[in-house]
Parts: structure tokens; C-alpha cells; sequence
């Protein structure tokens, strides 16, 4: 199967052409290395394509996909931090850029997998979320949740183009997934957690910690997403991909000190010292993966302290 990958450079992209590459695919990616690196990838130089420039490149872009079997769009400017700082140009490449890959795919009829994320529910309170939970943001002024519109924009054409032009796409909403290659630049929590651990800092909390995350191992997130696009009666669906045990924001800086048998302490800070204006967060996020488990037979495999220690082994390597 010849595999493009857009974002192939970045965090997850560059795990999902490692399993496709294993499994004996061809892979192109294109990156405009923006968040992804080309370290991410150097073991593979050789064995895959790489193309650098931007997915708003509709000539590039097209000729990309028109080479492919299958699409995995995981480009996207993300972290919330990165976000805010850089508004205009993130809504610009996540809903412009996407545009581009949906309808270049829908043109040459090619099977199509998105990756949406978890951002797409925004603060709804009622938890966990399922794939049918309404979407609760603040108001336009809130520019934290510009990242979220722009995704669920993007749904809803690829989900458009599905009803009205046979697009073969499989919509995946990724909950806080992580591991190795993972990078804490752009205000990632565990990353930066376990690099501070491992260097004994201070491990740096946004306001009182009580915030609710469950994280899912970026291995577990590319086997759903594989097994996810080699089944048909995905088409047209979308679904949560994400871990299990919901644990706290400052239990998750405990168990990384733990893990890591460091003397780092745990500093709070407001919200108002770590963020431009407009920022707000969410209380509890935690995802309902019944329906990828009845569709596909998934469940994650990995924990949070193998979650942990593998992002201690890569750090240390």
C-alpha cells in the first residue's frame, strides 16, 4: 500500500509511518517541520519519501495524494500554547490546510483518514464524552479555543464531502495522547513533567492541579488508527481514541517524580503567569472509547507508569 502521511515528521505521524513502514507500506509524508523535526524520522531515512512544504500547497498536495492509496492527514499546528501565541496562522494552516487534503482526496477517490481531537467537545462538563457529545466552547474573544473550531469545522466538511461526494474518510478524535518524541515546547504536560524529573527542577503546575486527564500511549493510538482505515464500515464514522485511568494533574506530577526517583518539587502557578489572555481550561477530560471497542475489538494496552518510563527511556537514549 503506498501511504501518504501529511505531518509525517511530527509527533504521532512519525509513529504511524514507523507501523506502516514494519508492516511493508511505501510512506510519503510532508511536513513543513514547523512542530514535527526531521529527528523524529532520521532512522528512516531511505525508506521513505520526504517532502518538505505546507499543506496549503494545493498543487503539491494533489499530486501527493493522487499518488497514494490511503491519506492520513496528521498535519495540524497544535498545543494550546502555540495556539494562542500564533492565532491567525494556526487557524489558517488547521482548517485552510485541511481543506486542501479533503477535497484533493475527495478528487481522486482516496480513502481518507483525519485526525481530529478531543479539543472538539471544548468545556462540556458531562463526562465521559462519547463521539455524540455536544461540542461546549467559550465565547469568540477566547482565542484558547480557536483549535477547536477550526477541527470541527474540518469535520464537518470531510464528514460534507462523505454524504454528498463518496469521501472514504474515518474521522479519529485523539484524547491527549503521548509518549517518546513527544516535545514539551508547546505546553505538553507529560513531557515536560518527566524532563523536569529526570533533571530534579521544579515540576511547574497551572493552577491547583485538580484538572482530570487520561492519557493514551502514542503505540496504542497508531494500532487504532491502522485498524481504524483497513476497515470499510469506518467509512464515514468518527471515534474516540484514548487511554485509560483518569488521573489528576498533580498525581500525574507525583507519579513522575516517583517513577523517575527524583527530588524534584511540584510549584503552582496561575494560569494568568503561564498564558496570554483569552486562555481558560477545562476541569475534567475523559473519553468514552465504547464505540471504537464494539467497531474494531481496540483497548489500549499501556498504562500510565509504562506510559511514563517509556518516555524516561527515550529521553535517556
Amino acid at each position: 500500500m503506498r501511504a501518504f502521511i501529511t505531518g509525517g515528521a511530527g509527533f504521532i505521524g512519525s509513529h504511524l509511518a514507523d507501523a506502516l513502514i514494519a508492516r511493508g507500506d511505501s510512506v510519503t509524508i510532508l511536513d513543513n517541520l514547523s512542530t514535527g523535526s526531521k529527528q523524529n524520522i532520521a532512522h528512516l531515512e531511505g525508506k521513505i519519501t520526504i517532502h518538505e512544504g505546507d499543506i496549503r500547497d494545493k498543487e503539491l498536495v494533489d499530486k501527493l495524494v493522487a499518488e497514494s492509496d490511503v491519506v492520513f492527514h496528521m498535519a495540524a499546528a497544535l498545543g494550546v500554547k502555540n495556539i494562542m501565541e500564533h492565532t491567525i496562522e494556526s487557524i489558517d494552516r488547521n482548517f485552510n490546510g485541511s481543506e486542501v487534503v479533503l477535497h484533493a482526496a475527495t478528487k481522486h477517490n482516496k480513502r481518507l483518514l483525519i485526525a481530529s481531537t478531543s479539543e472538539i467537545y471544548g468545556k462540556n462538563p458531562n463526562q465521559p464524552l462519547d463521539e455524540e457529545s455536544d461540542r461546549v466552547v467559550g465565547a469568540p474573544q477566547k482565542i484558547r479555543w480557536t483549535y477547536s473550531d477550526a477541527k470541527a469545522l474540518e469535520e464537518a466538511v470531510a464528514h460534507t464531502l462523505h454524504k454528498t461526494h463518496g469521501l472514504k474518510v474515518t474521522t479519529v478524535r485523539f484524547f491527549n495522547t503521548v509518549g517518546p518524541r513527544q516535545t514539551g515546547q508547546y505546553g505538553m504536560v507529560v513531557p515536560r513533567f518527566v524532563q523536569a524529573a529526570l533533571k530534579n527542577e521544579d515540576i511547574v503546575i497551572y493552577d491547583d492541579g485538580s484538572q482530570s486527564r487520561v492519557f493514551c500511549h502514542v503505540e496504542d493510538a497508531v494500532r487504532a488508527v491502522l485498524a481504524l482505515v483497513d476497515t470499510d464500515s469506518t467509512i464515514g464514522d468518527y471515534f474516540n481514541v484514548g487511554g485509560i485511568g483518569e488521573v489528576t494533574i498533580k498525581e500525574l506530577a507525583e507519579k513522575a517524580i516517583r517513577r523517575t526517583k527524583s527530588s524534584s518539587k511540584i510549584k503552582f502557578i496561575p494560569y494568568t503567569d503561564a498564558y496570554p489572555a483569552g486562555f481558560e481550561d477545562m476541569q475534567r477530560r475523559v473519553p468514552d472509547i465504547t464505540k471504537i471497542k464494539k467497531t474494531i475489538g481496540w483497548a489500549p494496552s499501556h498504562n500510565l507508569d509504562s506510559i511514563i518510563d517509556s518516555i524516561v527511556l527515550f529521553l535517556q537514549n
